[in-house]
């Protein structure tokens, strides 16, 4: 959010100094964007962020994606995705292109390290569970619902406070904003936004740990994960200010927009990115034009890629899909309600759906490993009989 926020403790002046009561300096470090020239945050640290004891390469990060065959609309299952490892290890990305991958985790252990993606934005749906994220920002609290934006170079860990816990994942090569339609030329929220930044948290604590021990950041850069040891807590900050910090809006605050007749998508548009973007389906009135068809109209995405993932509720265009289902609707295919779906719909005066899409404007690679969740005959399920 490119708003201004500050927290904690800081100097009146930036760059200048600014003392423990020691006499001791505090350490100043500018977390920052596209060099010197995008948005960015000054952080002030207990010790010195650059003291690193060890490192040690914990792996590479590749997809091995399938060989591509006739293109066809995909449907995946991932309700019953395995449970295993922390929050970083139960991820399990099914799709991916050079702007975005996709996936699921289901955590089922606490990080005892902290996390840092050098490589770009991180968007985390919270479909299930509760806990909040740790991070050099402060502490920022999730529950079922929330987007979690978590900028690139942040260093956090999640922590989880109830047994069952599912996540979608977004990782970002790029940026995750706001839509620019939304904004005006100072980058305040419009009144035809379907939010404002009243519906935006930011962290909310801040408590410096100011100790020492053995503590482990793994971070993500260069296509490797990276473990890095230091000899103080990472999250030692007693300050910050700026405009770059995680934080979490809520699907549930998603103010729909509707119409007499139906509306396209970009009305559900919630973020923006380098190539794609995602938006919310949430409970909402049908169009009210007294012929109005409720059902979406049959349409091409051309130049895109859609893929939704099903949260809750009835989704009235599609049939055989559940809850945690993802469907993947390729570039050059049309696609729309299932047979009996548009005549289903007249006459309906609301929708209970809720579900999150993703339009990539390239296209996007299967993983192998989302073979073992797929609806293998989803294609057909357009076929009258």
């Amino acid at each position: 959010m490119a708003y201004y926020v500050k927290m904690g403790n800081i100097p009146h002046k930036r760059h200048t100094q600014f003392r423990k009561e020691d006499g001791g300096l505090y350490y100043e470090q500018l977390m920052g964007t596209k060099g010197f020239s995008s948005i960015q945050s000054l952080i002030y640290h207990i010790n010195p962020p650059t003291q690193i004891r060890k490192a040690q390469k914990i792996c590479d990060v590749r997809y091995e994606y399938e060989e591509k065959d006739a293109l066809r609309h995909r449907h995946f299952k991932t309700w019953n995705t395995e449970t295993g490892g922390d929050f970083l290890e139960a991820r399990k990305i099914y799709m991916a292109n050079e702007d975005v991958a996709l996936g699921i985790a289901r955590p089922n252990r606490q990080m005892d390290y902290y996390y840092r993606n050098g490589e770009g934005d991180e968007l985390l749906f919270v479909h299930e569970g509760s806990g909040k994220i740790e991070s050099i920002f402060g502490e920022l609290s999730f529950g079922p619902g929330d987007y979690l934006v978590i900028p690139i170079g942040t260093t956090y860990r999640v922590v989880l406070e109830s047994g069952d816990a599912r996540f979608f994942i977004v990782e970002s090569n790029s940026s995750i904003l706001t839509p620019k339609r939304y904004r005006n030329e100072f980058g305040q929220l419009l009144e035809h936004s379907p939010f404002c930044e009243r519906d935006f948290r930011t962290p909310e604590k801040l408590e410096p740990k100011d100790e020492k021990g053995e503590f482990e950041i793994r971070v993500r850069a260069q296509g490797m994960i990276t473990a890095y040891t230091y000899d103080f807590h990472p999250l030692d900050a007693v300050g910050w200010d700026g405009y770059l910090y995680p934080y979490a809006f809520s699907i549930h605050d998603f103010e729909p927009i509707t119409g007499r007749v139906h509306q396209p998508p970009p009305v559900h548009q919630t973020f923006e990115a380098h190539n794609y973007v995602v938006c919310s389906f949430v409970p909402r009135l049908y169009d009210y034009h007294p012929e109005a068809i409720p059902a979406p109209y049959v349409h091409s995405n051309v130049d895109s890629d859609e893929v939704l993932y099903y949260v809750d509720g009835d989704f009235m265009s599609r049939r055989g899909v559940e809850k945690g289902s993802i469907t993947l609707h390729p570039s050059g295919l049309p696609h729309g309600p299932h047979p009996g779906k548009i005549e289903a719909s007249l006459g309906k005066k609301e929708t209970r759906e809720l579900a999150v899409m993703v339009d990539t404007f390239r296209p996007l690679y299967i993983v192998k490993d989302a073979h073992n969740i797929e609806v293998n005959d989803y294609m057909s399920s357009w076929l009258e009989n």
